[in-house]
């Protein structure tokens, strides 16, 4: 039985206050279904927009080089795609709740690092533990997960600032990066915890066809289940979506967690793919950069509330094109880096234009 009835019941009417906080419920609901299907709508606007851009670039890749167009090549792109593919993902629900996380390039690095020091011989500047490969794959996840925890934590209850508290902890996850296994490279990573970034099923890598799975359940999970819904309400409008009885908190910390998580998966990628940890992966390739320039090429809005996983799945692929014509042309390295960084302004551009006014500095 619901309040309403249990208050018809023993009063023989429903009282007025009661009647207008349903009615109340109800408008903001309405509302924010309305928000969401307008979001949708600036998505599909930016998702076309950007195939135009897609083709013109394979077109200019088959004109550089003969390479481009083979199986071997676009199986090159889906695999260092892919790393970045699933950290996008993470970052792409960050910024839907209006929240933003540097450290998922710290998480990126120190993960994977901290596994793999558990798991390899001294003598490739491992632990000694010997931890069990697979227990260290759990042990990879919980440390996303526990740092999402606390970011999400610090963030959310103790209302501090986002960007300076993410930007401190990718330094200090940078850090002990570095400092666990004293500035080494973790290498002879067992087959169990490099076959996710190494392995393929016939010509395709697995890390690939992992990257679309979790980009399509996301996907789904945002359109179509209450959670996914309510974080489109949260960052579109938090007081609204408060209103309408949702935990703003919890759902605001839950994407934190997913987030970390998701970039300690990105980074299993990364060292599968090189067959080491080095200390350079995520925060000493800026990582975060390419991350928040792919979401936002794609549609996702830095001021949350808009975006989705199609429009970021195209920015990631978008991406790692230009990355490919690049390597194939043998750009030199200094021009990269001055590309790359075209890339974000471009981006920050696009926010512009997707966020309208309110996006302005």
């Amino acid at each position: 039985m619901t309040q309403i009835e249990s208050d018809k019941g023993a009063t023989g009417a429903v009282g007025p206050a009661l009647v207008a906080d349903a009615g109340s419920r109800t408008a903001v609901e309405v509302a924010l279904q309305q928000s969401s299907r307008q979001a949708r709508a600036v998505s599909l606007v930016r998702e076309a927009a950007l195939l135009p851009v897609l083709v013109a670039l394979i077109i200019v890749g088959a004109l550089v080089s003969p390479v481009f167009f083979t199986v071997s090549n676009f199986s090159g792109i889906g695999l260092q795609a892919s790393a970045l593919g699933v950290t996008v993902v993470g970052e792409s629900l960050i910024l839907l709740i209006g929240g933003m996380d540097l450290s998922l390039e710290g998480t990126y690095g120190f993960a994977p690092m901290f596994a793999a020091w558990l798991i390899v011989p001294v003598a490739a500047f491992g632990s000694g533990a010997d931890l069990n490969p697979y227990l260290g794959l759990v042990v990879l996840l919980l440390a996303g997960a526990f740092v999402g925890l606390i970011n999400g934590t610090m963030i959310v209850k103790a209302r501090l600032n986002g960007f300076i508290w993410t930007l401190g902890m990718t330094i200090v996850l940078a850090g002990l990066q570095d400092g666990i296994p004293k500035g080494q490279s973790v290498f002879a990573l067992p087959r169990a915890f490099s076959y996710l970034g190494s392995a393929y099923w016939g010509q395709v890598p697995v890390s690939l066809i992992v990257t679309a799975l979790i980009f399509v359940g996301v996907g789904l999970f945002l359109r179509y289940h209450r959670a996914g819904r309510a974080i489109y309400a949260v960052g579109g409008n938090p007081e609204a979506a408060r209103a309408a009885g949702i935990n703003v908190d919890r759902v605001k910390i839950a994407v934190y967690v997913a987030g970390g998580t998701l970039a300690a998966l990105g980074g299993l990628m990364e060292a599968g793919r090189v067959s080491a940890v080095t200390g350079q992966q995520g925060y000493g390739e800026g990582v975060i950069f390419t991350v928040f320039a792919a979401a936002v090429i794609g549609g996702v809005s830095l001021l949350g509330g808009r975006g989705n996983m199609v429009g970021a799945a195209t920015g990631v692929a978008l991406l790692s094109i230009v990355q490919n014509i690049l390597d194939l042309d043998n750009v030199s390295n200094y021009w990269v880096e001055a590309i790359d960084g075209a890339v974000i302004l471009v981006a920050l551009v696009m926010a512009r234009v997707i966020g309208g006014k309110a996006s302005q500095g």
